[in-house]
């Protein structure tokens, strides 16, 4: 096997730095949409208004309008009867702060993008993807709006259907943004022949994770966090009864709150076992120890996801503690994504002293 060094150039360490300023940002905005959720703000702006939206109420007179609106929806009138103008201020200003994240995510992205492809600084076949990643962050402005408009009709709650599409778009945007940073910055190397199974299993978990994320926001969605707040037992039993009770039963997965918890509660057993065992496949080869410190820092996220879980559950879901579960979640995306990324091979050859590589997702040997 032959194992190649490759150091970026110029423009593409140009276009990693402002990938990961963008990456960030976007993390920023799944934490902010955590506590948004957590406290119960994202029904308190009930028009959205891409551009206009922008500027905040300036004025006693314009809060006073914008409070009027809201007091003609179903929030106002089911659950929060007599909230006070300061009171509103404060849920008013959640919501207001993600949307106006998320224009800015779409700037940083929009307008760097643009100038690097004028100036010609973007290699060959990375083009797509980021106008890719442009059109899904479009996509996601548009879903959480329709997200919105489901808890603006009859019942003051966001369908949880929606509400899982909205995080599990976000998700994978951050995601396939971290994987494009991967394959910006990672060295020129090849899989192993005896690498190829933990190859698959290391992907396997990525995707693992992000249903495991996805279970989450159908826990959010239904607020099936605040009850049964024992562990580990749900209730009096591991395994307890009525779970699955709906007709037909599969519809409990999606909206049977007992059924739900317990689902994600299992989803991360299973996680913990299957991240563990890949890890030990890992670790015990020592030919692979420059793959070694990302398992450890899986396993570190794990453990660190696990107790923010079960902390959280505990205490019926503290917003500080619900939000720290969720950034959890996407710094153990992250870890997965960092080692399954580094089983990628690439193809090389050697121009006048140059290394020239191009990559390919197959997990054949290279030697």
């Amino acid at each position: 096997m032959t194992i190649y060094n490759q150091t970026l150039n110029t423009y593409d360490r140009q276009i990693v730095n402002w990938l990961i300023i963008c990456a960030l940002v976007i993390f920023g905005m799944i934490m902010l949409g955590g506590a948004t959720r957590l406290t119960n703000s994202g029904l308190s702006m009930v028009e959205w208004r891409p551009l206009l939206g922008v500027i905040p109420p300036l004025s006693e007179s314009s809060w006073l309008a914008v409070f009027e609106k809201y007091q003609q929806f179903p929030e106002y009138k089911k659950l929060n009867q007599g909230m006070t103008l300061g009171e509103f201020k404060v849920i008013f200003m959640y919501e207001y702060l993600h949307r106006v994240l998320g224009r800015l995510i779409g700037v940083l992205f929009f307008f760097p993008m643009i100038y690097f492809t004028v100036k010609k600084r973007i290699k060959s076949g990375l083009s797509p993807k980021l106008w890719g990643l442009f059109f899904l962050g479009g996509c996601q402005g548009l879903l959480g709006w329709y997200m919105v408009k489901s808890g603006l009709v009859d019942k003051p709650h966001v369908s949880q259907y929606r509400l899982m599409a909205h995080l599990g778009l976000a998700t994978a945007i951050f995601g396939y943004m971290l994987w494009v940073i991967c394959d910006l910055m990672r060295p020129v190397k090849s899989v192993l022949k005896e690498d190829s199974g933990i190859a698959y299993l290391s992907m396997g978990l990525v995707f693992l994770v992000f249903f495991m994320i996805l279970s989450g926001g159908l826990v959010a969605g239904t607020d099936a966090g605040f009850a049964f707040n024992t562990w580990p037992m749900i209730g009096s039993d591991f395994i307890p009864a009525g779970i699955y009770g709906m007709d037909p039963y599969w519809l409990a997965i999606f909206e049977d709150i007992l059924t739900i918890q317990f689902n994600h509660r299992m989803f991360a057993y299973f996680i913990l076992c299957y991240s563990g065992f890949v890890a030990w496949r890992i670790l015990r080869n020592p030919k692979r120890a420059e793959i070694h410190f990302r398992a450890i820092l899986l396993l570190a996220a794990l453990l660190i996801q696990t107790s923010l879980g079960i902390s959280a559950l505990l205490l019926h879901v503290p917003v500080v503690l619900g939000v720290a579960h969720q950034a959890g979640a996407i710094l153990l995306l992250s870890t997965a994504i960092l080692l399954a990324h580094a089983f990628r091979e690439e193809s090389v050859r050697t121009i006048e002293g140059r290394t020239v590589g191009s990559s390919f997702s197959s997990l054949s040997t290279q030697t």
